[in-house]
């Protein structure tokens, strides 16, 4: 039977609809007009409005699991079904450096969980282990390690439409390995990166359209050496995801990168655990405690990040000055297009999931509604 949903502002990703009407079937979104059709089952949302639900394509962990420390549908589970709480209804798992063998019973673990559950989960993210340790961040100094053709190979063979995304430092990779991965069909990332402000724009140049979290591991601005920031600030072509929580990056710079980024600037949680339900994380040498609202480790640096997707918007609204319908463009059409999935996901439009995040003006009500 059809649902329609009515008495709503409808923000589709590519234009404002007032007193629109989202027709589904099937959990499929059908149309989006003024009528209500003969014989649905009308949900109202009472004048609120209603988006694509949020994508996150950078989360580790959920509210009680870690993905990396337990690579099982399990934490899978936990991850979407938390994510649901902050309108995010679409996301990509993380699995940060790790052992071999580590890497494939995560994608073996997304590939089953896939197979049983037609949601939100759409692959996942590898993040590593092919980093510069001199930006290894909290990642496992032991785990981190310079790719082998062979290595690459199987991660690519085994991964195959399961590993949507993948964070690399370019500069630790050959060229025949960077084609390789590009041929692949997977997402390439610059992140966790030393890479000189030549050495990144090669690597854009080579396919790579995407940074892994603005500002953080990688090479910073300098008026004589721009970095990976720079690099990713200058080039038009790549995406700039970002954790909005003024603590990974102040709001000022997020301010002055919108500036420079508009359009490929995305929100991402890179949360290490959502809810702040857990207190303490141990994973090998991997420590981290709650405190102030921020993970951090036994040194006091920053372990993870604490905020949702729907913190992210709000942050957005109040700390980069930009409206509502911006915000939410950030977090669905535009993290979409980020990772090529720009007509699977992130819009109000036939043809796509019916997954939705449903919000007041002021972002004061958040929730997620999937049919």
């Amino acid at each position: 039977m059809q649902q329609a949903i009515i008495n709503c502002t409808i923000h589709t990703g590519e234009e404002i609809i007032e007193k629109g009407v989202v027709v589904i079937e099937n959990s499929v979104i059908q149309s989006v007009q003024k009528e209500v059709p003969e014989n649905c089952a009308v949900v109202d949302l009472k004048g609120q409005n209603i988006a694509a639900g949020f994508i996150d394509i950078h989360i580790n962990g959920g509210e009680q699991l870690h993905f990396s420390q337990s690579p099982t549908e399990a934490a899978i589970h936990d991850i979407y079904e938390s994510s649901l709480q902050y309108g995010t209804t679409h996301m990509l798992p993380c699995l940060i450096s790790s052992s071999h063998e580590n890497i494939l019973q995560g994608i073996e673990a997304v590939k089953n969980y896939r197979l049983k559950f037609s949601n939100g989960v759409m692959g996942m993210h590898l993040e590593g282990p092919f980093i510069n340790p001199i930006k290894r961040g909290a990642h496992l100094a032991k785990y981190v390690r310079t790719p082998t053709n062979a290595e690459l190979e199987e991660i690519i063979r085994y991964g195959k439409d399961v590993i949507k995304l993948i964070t690399i430092a370019p500069e630790c990779f050959t060229d025949e390995q960077i084609d390789m991965l590009m041929e692949s069909g997977i997402v390439v990332s610059a992140g966790h990166s030393n890479a000189t402000y030549e050495q990144a724009q090669y690597g854009f140049s080579k396919g790579i359209q995407l940074i892994t979290h603005l500002f953080n591991a990688m090479t910073q601005f300098g008026h004589r050496s721009p970095g990976l920031v720079g690099a990713a600030l200058s080039n038009d072509a790549v995406y700039t995801p970002i954790i909005l929580d003024g603590a990974h990056c102040d709001y000022a710079a997020a301010r002055l990168a919108y500036k420079c980024k508009k359009d490929k600037l995305v929100l991402i949680s890179d949360a290490l655990f959502l809810s702040k339900k857990k207190k303490e994380f141990v994973w090998e040498g991997f420590k981290a405690a709650l405190a102030d609202g921020l993970y951090r480790n036994d040194e006091g640096n920053l372990a993870g990040a604490t905020i949702s997707m729907a913190d992210a918007v709000r942050n957005a609204v109040k700390h980069l000055n930009v409206s509502a319908e911006e915000a939410i463009r950030m977090a669905t059409c535009r993290a979409a297009a980020a990772i090529k999935m720009q007509d699977k996901v992130g819009k109000i439009k036939a043809g796509f999931p019916a997954s939705f995040v449903q919000f007041s003006d002021d972002l004061s009500l958040i929730q997620t509604m999937v049919l």
